[in-house]
């Protein structure tokens, strides 16, 4: 059967795959585990702390003062000793913790848990030098090295909070997160490497403290050795302080809600919101996430969560949790095409990569490139898929199952946030059976929900509101600085829940379905539409490769739909066919969803304006849609797309009938 005609089956019939009975009888989660959370979740979240390595025990599981939570309370532990020397310490210093593989052929380090923790003591040391104490923060603008994740470790160990700011970001994006959590260190790279080119780092650094007098000190590594701007009272090469310190430092423990650091995420208004993560309960939740969603074998998987530590899906499951559970992962600096179209499946071969765990637009990425690049490789050493960052449509799924995972591995679609911290929806391998585009339910120990306007629980085949309905570990402790901030964002549209800004439905068997973000939920003639089911609807075309659907001010209708859409191969080569594909389109929409999606403009596009990082920034296309300014697209991956579509706008008159 081909994938298509599996698509369609899927979607008409059962959309369903039971787990395997042989994967079943192996994995780390048994269905058990679902009873003993729901008997007692505090008990259940005690245990997997248990697990880490505590210097002084917790004198309580919680205390919850809504809307602000303490875990563990009392419980005192350092991150550094949980992810590195208490493994070196257990005989396993000779473990692979890192095959670092930069975007160069060849340029490629394995970096083991005893190397990782001599290089984390001597950055401890090296900061201490620079007077770096407990309680301050310390900002990491870096590319995707080793390094990156040594500065963490560092600060994690002197308990220095970190605040990491992806590599894309502007000099000015920079400098307003530097200077809302008054870091006084910076820690940098001369650069880094994308798509082939050596791009610089440090002058945003240099651009950003210009006029920030309190930024005392600021650590460069030597990564592309291009030339840099240099002042010799605040700058210093990482090579000349951190390898001349002693591989020992003591590690003093942290109590359990001591800041570990604090991560900038977009919100409602123009200012980004810094929000705080603390110690014992973040990294209960990473690893405890970690080794049960991915079903994890430290002694030999191999395992690559394919993002940047930029962002909070970097620092969970690049860093935190897997280094929490001993586990060999890849950590891989460049672009999907770096070096060619097969270069993430040359390393899965390679490197026997076991677990992959990355986002949908990339998979939608693979797709478009076809699915003879990773045939050409031997991906059998794969046995189980992770999908993260947005709702994924149920034919990139079923591409990801089939000609990623051979149609043997299980696919879990997980959803959660930055302010989460880890994993909150989820399949469990091994007991959750999964349907092509749905997160499941709730992860053991979690409480989540729809409701509807009101606040009650929606009915199974409705839909509406995503919130979590109990404190959860991992949970932000709030933004930083701004404690009415947290209270008016997260708390106070329903009493007593946190609302995620997700809608959701529930399907006939209450398993749970992502709509996205809730501006992302559009109101056409009174019908709540997501743009995923649209998006997912026109990727379900054979000729489309990728979608991108938002809403766009209607004086009839409220909302109408504009749908952007990228092509496979010359589909659409002649103004001719594009029209006649367009209105195809516009029919498919109707026949999978109803009329009501139908949408009002469809506009070809050889590309999307997404972020360094793979996202599609929506944002933008609702702008082109309302033909509003577009203001700064620097930080697209190519600010070149975003306009081309304006203009592209501007002349193509609505398809919508009369």
């Amino acid at each position: 059967m081909s994938v298509d005609a599996e698509l369609s089956a899927l979607l008409t019939e059962t959309r369903r795959f039971p787990p395997s009975p042989d994967f079943s009888a192996k994995a780390n989660a048994q269905p058990e585990i679902y009873q003993r959370a729901g008997v007692d979740r505090l008990a259940f979240w005690a245990d997997e702390a248990s697990r880490l390595d505590w210097a002084q025990p917790w004198e309580a599981v919680l205390e919850w003062k809504p809307p602000f939570a303490k875990w563990f309370v009392g419980g005192m532990l350092n991150v550094a000793v949980n992810c590195v020397d208490r493994h070196v310490a257990a005989g396993n210093g000779d473990r692979i913790a890192y095959h670092w593989i930069g975007e160069p052929e060849g340029d490629e380090r394995d970096i083991s848990y005893a190397a990782l923790k001599d290089l984390v003591c001597r950055a401890a040391n090296a900061l201490t030098e620079l007077g770096v104490h407990k309680g301050d923060r310390v900002a990491i603008y870096m590319p995707m090295i080793p390094e990156t994740v040594v500065a963490m470790l560092a600060c994690a160990r002197l308990g220095a909070p970190h605040t990491v700011v992806f590599g894309g970001f502007s000099s000015e994006a920079l400098k307003n997160r530097i200077i809302d959590c008054d870091a006084r260190v910076v820690i940098t790279a001369d650069g880094g490497y994308r798509r082939g080119t050596a791009m610089a780092l440090k002058p945003a650094v240099d651009e950003a403290i210009a006029e920030l007098a309190d930024v005392r000190s600021v650590l460069v590594v030597r990564r592309t050795g291009q030339d840099v701007g240099w002042t010799d009272t605040r700058d210093i090469w990482w090579h000349d302080l951190v390898d001349r310190q002693s591989p020992e430092h003591p590690a003093e423990p942290h109590d359990s809600e001591h800041p570990l650091y604090v991560m900038y995420t977009s919100g409602t208004t123009a200012k980004p919101k810094g929000i705080l993560h603390t110690t014992g309960g973040y990294l209960t939740q990473a690893a405890t996430t970690h080794r049960l969603v991915f079903d994890i074998k430290p002694e030999s998987d191999v395992f690559w969560t394919a993002a940047d530590i930029g962002w909070v899906t970097g620092h969970s499951y690049i860093v935190y949790g897997p280094l929490a559970n001993g586990t060999t992962s890849v950590m891989y600096e460049g672009t999907p095409d770096a070096g060619g179209r097969d270069r993430w499946w040359q390393i899965v071969e390679r490197q026997k990569v076991s677990v992959l765990y990355t986002a949908p637009t990339t998979i939608r990425t693979f797709m478009k490139w076809g699915e003879d690049l990773p045939a050409a490789h031997d991906l059998s050493s794969l046995r189980l898929l992770g999908s993260v960052g947005e709702p994924i449509n149920p034919e990139a799924w079923m591409w990801y199952r089939k000609n990623i995972g051979g149609g043997r591995c299980p696919v879990v679609d997980t959803w959660w946030q930055t302010e989460t911290g880890g994993i909150m929806i989820t399949p469990l391998p091994g007991i959750t059976a999964t349907k092509p585009g749905s997160a499941m339910t709730p992860f053991p120990g979690i409480g989540a929900d729809v409701v509807d306007n009101a606040g009650e629980p929606v009915a199974n085949g409705g839909g509406g509101y995503l919130v979590l309905t109990e404190p959860w570990p991992g949970m932000l402790r709030g933004i930083w600085g701004d404690e009415e901030r947290y209270r008016q964002t997260y708390w106070s549209r329903f009493d007593g829940m946190y609302f995620a800004g997700d809608g959701a439905k529930k399907d006939e068997n209450g398993d749970l379905w992502l709509l996205g973000r809730i501006d992302d939920v559009m109101n056409v003639s009174g019908h709540r539409i997501s743009t995923t089911e649209v998006e997912s609807a026109l990727v379900s075309h054979p000729a489309v490769a990728e979608a991108a659907v938002v809403g766009a001010s209607d004086a009839t209708t409220g909302q109408g739909i504009v749908a952007f859409v990228t092509v496979k191969g010359n589909v659409a080569g002649d103004p001719e066919s594009g029209e006649r594909l367009i209105a195809e389109l516009r029919e498919h929409v109707a026949t999978e969803i109803g009329k009501i999606a139908r949408p009002r403009q469809i506009l070809l596009t050889p590309d999307l304006p997404k972020t360094r990082s793979g996202k599609i920034m929506r944002r933008l296309l609702r702008d082109v849609a309302e033909h509003r300014d577009l203001g700064d697209v620097t930080t697209l991956a190519d600010p070149t797309v975003v306009n081309m579509i304006d203009e592209q706008m501007k002349h193509q008159p609505s398809t919508e009938e009369s």
